[in-house]
């Protein structure tokens, strides 16, 4: 048995990644980004890619691919930002489309209906009280027959280096369905998986340099100031570790002693703090490589998202780490894509 995957809102790819290897076939995916779709398309040559906003994509062009796959499953990983605790901003609920990208898929889901739903999102959307999308969408669901489980799950104990809390959404037309066991956990002798178990076995490079053999595996340029930092900031350290001349001017005259992971190293024997968007700008999060003077390579951050190292990335610098940034774990998707399958397997037939 197989399942077919159709992953609206892909990005580069890190969901269809996951189940693929998990033994699920990807045969559609929807995204908007232009560099996002270059990466898609080169390392998922077999799927149907339609570079497409969803609100402007009907569900009935895809009538045919559908009526053509047995068992489906259609995820929706839509973007974060407007529910998460690193958005600052209070967003005009009127005009900030994102939020109701969740019910545009549910309109593909009910012209559709899949027999699995798979959500993957921050915990911010949650916290939404009332009336909120991810309320309607559950409700939705119900309404046509699925059983959903929601819940928030750790990325470390699913085999992900990174500290990286999500909410996901599990729904099944085949009866309940619950989240896979989790694969790590100390207290049961089961280590969390380490940066240096990821990203050890790359190449050293300099800040600003690009490696000549290893795809992606390029770092950004550091300012004089910068590197000074990072040279004066030991394993494991933070910018409280610089000397006075070192500090920025706003930490030491109004004594800030928040976002302390800023300028700081990741720790090679534990997981890394959350990637975000950034996650290759020094000053934007504990993103300084353990022990060599700059921030980590967009190969480095693919790596601690789990993606392997022949996955290639497209773009620009700051877009690479975007993608890099807004996907799912590689490894936090096929432990799902095997629960969901070996569901299919008993439930389905």
């Amino acid at each position: 048995m197989s399942i077919s995957v159709f992953d609206f809102f892909s990005g580069c790819g890190g969901t269809s990644k996951g189940f693929q290897n998990a033994g699920l076939n990807p045969v559609f995916a929807l995204d908007f980004d232009g560099d996002a779709a270059s990466t898609y398309r080169n390392n998922f040559p077999n799927t149907v890619f339609k570079r497409s906003d969803i609100t402007k994509f009907q569900p009935a062009e895809m009538d045919d691919l559908v009526s053509s796959c047995d068992v489906k499953l259609f995820c929706g990983c839509a973007p974060c930002q407007p529910f998460t605790k690193q958005n600052t901003k209070k967003p005009n609920k009127k005009t900030d489309l994102r939020r109701s990208l969740l019910s545009h898929f549910g309109t593909f889901i009910e012209r559709h209906l899949p027999d699995y739903v798979f959500v993957e999102n921050v915990p911010g959307i949650q916290k939404v009280s009332g009336n909120s999308t991810l309320t309607r969408f559950k409700k939705r669901l119900e309404d046509l027959g699925y059983s959903p489980t929601v819940g928030i799950i750790e990325s470390q104990k699913f085999g992900v280096p990174q500290k990286r809390r999500r909410l996901v959404l599990l729904a099944s037309r085949h009866g309940e369905i619950d989240f896979p066991q989790e694969t790590h956990n100390p207290d049961v002798g089961i280590p969390f998986s380490t940066v240096r178990q990821w990203i050890s076995h790359l190449p050293p490079i300099q800040a600003g340099e690009i490696h000549p053999d290893v795809p992606n595996h390029r770092a950004a340029k550091l300012s004089e100031l910068n590197l000074q930092r990072i040279m004066a900031t030991p394993p494991e350290g933070s910018r409280a570790d610089w000397p006075v001349h070192l500090r920025l001017d706003c930490h030491i005259k109004n004594g800030y002693s928040g976002h302390t992971d800023v300028y700081g190293r990741m720790r090679w024997d534990g997981p890394a703090t959350g990637l975000t968007t950034r996650c290759i700008s020094l000053s934007n999060g504990r993103y300084g490589h353990p022990e060599q003077h700059r921030a980590i390579s967009v190969r480095e951050a693919a790596a601690i998202q789990t993606f392997p190292d022949d996955f290639q990335f497209f773009g620009s610098l700051n877009s690479q780490a975007r993608q890099i940034g807004n996907a799912v774990p590689v490894a936090l998707a096929q432990v799902f894509g095997a629960h969901l399958l070996e569901h299919a397997r008993r439930y389905v037939g």
